[in-house]
């Protein structure tokens, strides 16, 4: 995962205590390569409470 909340050169993991701040960083960053998905995940439940995949977003010049 590569965004601007992230760490110079990206992370593979990445856990934060507050769900709020999870689905930030999630949703302002992308996957290299580019279409991977990205989730955001309850760590004691299991539940993935935030899903972004390439599908969800839409290409660099539509409007």
């Amino acid at each position: 995962m590569l965004g601007p909340l992230l760490p110079e050169g990206g992370v593979r993991e990445l856990r934060l205590n507050d769900h709020a701040l999870a689905i930030a960083v999630a949703a302002k960053s992308v996957t290299l390569p580019y279409g991977q998905e990205i989730r955001v995940v309850h760590c004691v439940s299991g539940e993935v409470i935030f899903r972004k995949t390439a599908t969800t977003i839409a290409p660099q010049g539509d409007e």
